[in-house]
């Protein structure tokens, strides 16, 4: 599996970012974060918290 398809998880995300798990879930909901279900857990992948993090990035300038 190569970095751009490597899935994190929630408090995966959570670390990296430093918010709360309520705002990444907040974030899917709204789908400004894309993820995936597989069975019963969220995956998150690493392209979309880039894609999200250049979002906000651009957003700010």
């Amino acid at each position: 599996m190569t970095a751009e398809a490597e899935l994190l998880t929630v408090p995966e995300v959570m670390a990296r970012l430093k918010i709360s798990r309520s705002t990444v879930y907040d974030l899917i909901r709204t789908r400004r974060l894309a993820s995936i279900t597989i069975g019963r857990s969220r995956r998150i992948p690493t392209h979309a918290l880039t894609a999200l993090v250049h979002h906000h990035l651009e957003e700010a300038s």
